[in-house]
C-alpha cells in the first residue's frame, strides 16, 4: 500500500474510523426502539415498519463486496469521505419524512451510504498501523461496533422517551460532519495495488443475488414461507440468492470481485463463518432480549435499554485486551474460548428467564455474553485480515463485512422466525394466533427459549470451526525469535 496524503497519525485516524464503524451499527439497532413512535406518529403499518427496519440493512449487505472494489479503484479515503457525506445527508433526510415511501427510501440511501464506508476502514487500520500494533487496532474498532450494536436500544430508549422518534436520526449528522472534517485532516490517501480491471458482471451477480437473499429473509415470515406471487415462493427466492452463479462467474473471470485465493485461504474462510455466526447471535439475542424485557417482563423502552448496560461496559472493556492479545496469543484458544462463553450466556438466558427476572436478574448473564463477545470479535477480524496478502485486503474487508451482515438479517429473520412459530403452535386453537401484541409473559419466554437454542448451538459449532485454522506464529514470539539470531 502506499500513501498519497498527510502523515499518517494512526490514533487519530482510528478515531475517524469508529465514528464511521459507530454510525452504521448503531443505525442496525436504534431504531428498533423508536418503531411503537414511528407507527403512531407517520401511520406506519407493520410492513411498511419492516422496511423501515430493513431495508437500510438490505442496501448495507448487498453493496459491501462492491464498494470494497471501488475503494480499491478509486483511493479507500475517498470512497470513504464519500460515503460519510451521504449517510448524513440521508439521516437528515430520514428525520425529515413525512410518510413511509420517504422514510424507507432514506433509509435505504443510508445504507448504501453505510457500505461505502465499512470496508474501507479496514483496509485504512491495515495501511497506517505496523504489524505488530494491529490487533490492538482492531479490537478497539471492533469494540466500538460492538458497543454500537448493543447500545442501540439504551441510547434510543432514553432518545425517544424524551425527545422524539426523528431524535433517532438527527444524532448522526453533527457527528457525521465533525467526521468529515477529521477525515481529511487525519485519515492518510493509502492506495492498494490497482485492480487489474472490474468485474461488472460480477457486480450485478452479487448485489442481485444478496438482495434475494436478504429481500427473501425480510418477507419470508410474512407470506408463511410460500408463496410471493403467482408462482414466485419464498424458497426460490432464498435458492436464487445463495450466489452460486456468481461464485462460478468469480471462478472463471480474470479479475474477480471476491478473488479465489481469499476462498483457498482456511484461516480467512473460517474467520468469515465466524464473522456470520457471531453476528447472527447477536441481532438474535438483541430481538429476543427486547421483546421480552418489554413485552414480557413490563420494562419500559428505557429501562430494558438501562438493563443491557452490563452488556455493553464488558464488551467495551473486554474486546480491546482481546485485541492486543490477538497479537501475542494463539489466536484459535481466544476464539474458542470467547464463542464457548457466548454460546453459555445465550444458553442461560433461554433455560433460565422467568416472568420475575429484574434487570439485577440480567447483570451476570449479560456481563458473561459481553465478555464472550469482546474475546471473538477483534480477533476474528485480526486473524481473517493477517491470513491474506496487501494486494487483497480491500476485498477481504468486503467479504468479512459482507459476512457480518449477512449474519445480521439471518439472526433476526430466523430467530424471529422461530419465535412467531412457536407462538403460533401454542395459540389456543381458533385464535388468531400467538402474536407478540397479545402474548403472556410464560408463552413469550418459553418461545424464545427454542429461538436462543439456535444461536447457542451455531455459536458451538463455529467454536469447533476454530481448530481449522492455520497456527499463526505471532508477533511476539516472532520479535523473540529474531532478537536470538
Amino acid at each position: 500500500m502506499t500513501g498519497g496524503g498527510p502523515a499518517a497519525r494512526p490514533w487519530a485516524a482510528l478515531a475517524v474510523l469508529c465514528l464511521g464503524n459507530y454510525l452504521i451499527l448503531l443505525d442496525t439497532s436504534i431504531v428498533n426502539t423508536a418503531a411503537p413512535a414511528l407507527m403512531e406518529s407517520l401511520g406506519i403499518g407493520v410492513d411498511g415498519l419492516l422496511w423501515v427496519l430493513n431495508g437500510y440493512l438490505l442496501a448495507l449487505a448487498s453493496l459491501l463486496i462492491v464498494f470494497s472494489r471501488l475503494g480499491d479503484l478509486w483511493g479507500a479515503r475517498r470512497v470513504f469521505v464519500a460515503g460519510l457525506a451521504v449517510f448524513a445527508l440521508a439521516s437528515l433526510l430520514c428525520a425529515l419524512a413525512q410518510d413511509t415511501a420517504q422514510l424507507v427510501a432514506a433509509r435505504v440511501l443510508q445504507g448504501v451510504g453505510a457500505a461505502a464506508m465499512l470496508p474501507q476502514a479496514l483496509v485504512l487500520i491495515a495501511a497506517v498501523f505496523p504489524e505488530q500494533r494491529r490487533g490492538a487496532a482492531f479490537g478497539v474498532f471492533t469494540a466500538v461496533g460492538g458497543v454500537a450494536a448493543v447500545t442501540g436500544p439504551t441510547v434510543g430508549g432514553v432518545l425517544v422517551t424524551h425527545v422524539g422518534w426523528q431524535s433517532v436520526f438527527v444524532l448522526n449528522v453533527p457527528l457525521a460532519v465533525w467526521g468529515l472534517a477529521a477525515a481529511r485532516r487525519f485519515v492518510p490517501d493509502v492506495r492498494t495495488p490497482r485492480p487489474p480491471g472490474f468485474d461488472v458482471v460480477g457486480v450485478g451477480l452479487v448485489t442481485f443475488g444478496l438482495v434475494l437473499l436478504v429481500y427473501g429473509l425480510i418477507e419470508g415470515e410474512r407470506h408463511d414461507w410460500g408463496a410471493l406471487a403467482g408462482p414466485v415462493t419464498v424458497p426460490a427466492v432464498l435458492a436464487t440468492g445463495v450466489l452460486v452463479l456468481f461464485l462460478w462467474w468469480e471462478h472463471r473471470h480474470p479479475a474477480p470481485l471476491v478473488p479465489t485465493a481469499l476462498l483457498r485461504e482456511r484461516s480467512f474462510a473460517v474467520a468469515a463463518v465466524i464473522t456470520l455466526v457471531t453476528s447472527f447471535a447477536l441481532h438474535g439475542f438483541l430481538l429476543v432480549f427486547v421483546i421480552t424485557t418489554q413485552r414480557a417482563l413490563g420494562m419500559s423502552p428505557q429501562l430494558s435499554g438501562m438493563t443491557a448496560l452490563p452488556w455493553t461496559l464488558t464488551l467495551s472493556a473486554v474486546a480491546p485486551l482481546a485485541g492486543r492479545l490477538s497479537d501475542r496469543v494463539d489466536v484459535r484458544r481466544l476464539l474458542a474460548a470467547g464463542l464457548l462463553c457466548h454460546a453459555a450466556a445465550v444458553a442461560a438466558v433461554a433455560l433460565l428467564a422467568e416472568p420475575d427476572w429484574t434487570s439485577r436478574s440480567y447483570l451476570w448473564v449479560l456481563m458473561a455474553l459481553g465478555a464472550g463477545m469482546g474475546l471473538t470479535i477483534a480477533p476474528t477480524t485480526s486473524a481473517g485480515m493477517r491470513a491474506v496478502a496487501a494486494p487483497l485486503a480491500g476485498a477481504a474487508s468486503g467479504v468479512l463485512n459482507t459476512a457480518r451482515q449477512i449474519g445480521a438479517a439471518l439472526g433476526a429473520a430466523v430467530t424471529g422466525a422461530v419465535l412467531q412459530h412457536q407462538l403460533d403452535a401454542a395459540a389456543p386453537a381458533g385464535s388468531p394466533g400467538g402474536r407478540l401484541s397479545g402474548s403472556v409473559p410464560d408463552a413469550l419466554l418459553a418461545a424464545a427459549r427454542p429461538a436462543l437454542g439456535v444461536s447457542a448451538l451455531l455459536l458451538v459449532l463455529a467454536a469447533v470451526a476454530t481448530a481449522l485454522m492455520t497456527p499463526v506464529r505471532t508477533t511476539a514470539r516472532s520479535e523473540k525469535t529474531a532478537g536470538n539470531r
